[in-house]
């Protein structure tokens, strides 16, 4: 037994990536596509163990209606539109054309094309543009870390009772701790906030670099 949670080798990642029920032959060729063309941005990709534990909080939630904030190549999306049962949507928010161009190839590849609606510009000015009152049954946050604030401040309100939001780089490498640079020194406050949020009931887990998981109340 263990009160920490365990280091992690390549060749133990390695071993639970093969335990992923979600992980297949396509998620890993979007893994393989993003790593050889785009290496100096391959680490804006979700790591394949919160893909998998994405589309398994799609499942378990029951979504039918789920929001992505920051869709890069489309692996975290891929996962979640995968998840959700016939009839179900994802809004998908990026600023990019060209990376989220490959993510519209494996949507379709996956036969989930007609789910994903993908709004491209600025998401906080998609956001605010929705409708308000309650619309999703989940969210993932993974987008400029500078607008988490503003970001939060617009999903939740737009959150079902019950549905929960992830919220993906709460750890910034560790750097929440003594945050010196200004993406760190706001994740840092954001995180307080979450927690001190009424709304909503929250967990810390050193998944990849940190996520938050919060449920809605």
């Amino acid at each position: 037994m263990t009160t920490r949670t365990i280091a992690l080798t390549d060749a133990l990642l390695d071993y639970v990536a093969a335990f992923d029920s979600a992980r297949d032959a396509l998620t890993v060729e979007l893994i393989e596509e993003t790593r050889a063309a785009l290496p100096e941005a391959y680490d804006l990709q979700v790591s394949s163990e919160e893909a998998g534990l994405l589309a398994l909080l799609t499942r378990i939630t029951g979504a039918r209606d789920a929001l992505e904030i920051g869709t890069f190549t489309g692996l975290s999306s891929l996962a979640i539109a995968r998840a959700l049962p016939a009839g179900g949507r994802l809004v998908c928010c990026d600023v990019s054309a060209e990376w989220t161009a490959v993510a519209r190839r494996y949507w379709d590849r996956a036969g989930v094309g007609p789910r994903v609606e993908l709004r491209l510009g600025p998401a906080a000015g998609t956001l605010a543009a929705m409708p308000a009152g309650p619309a999703f049954d989940l969210a993932f946050i993974d987008a400029d870390k500078v607008s988490y604030p503003r970001y939060w401040a617009e999903v939740v309100p737009r959150m079902r009772t019950g549905g929960v939001i992830v919220v993906d780089n709460v750890l910034r490498g560790g750097r929440v701790l003594e945050p010196v640079d200004e993406p760190s020194r706001i994740v840092a406050e954001f995180n307080r906030q979450v927690l001190a949020d009424p709304r909503v009931d929250s967990v810390m887990l050193p998944v990849a670099d940190g996520i938050t998981i919060a449920r809605v109340r």
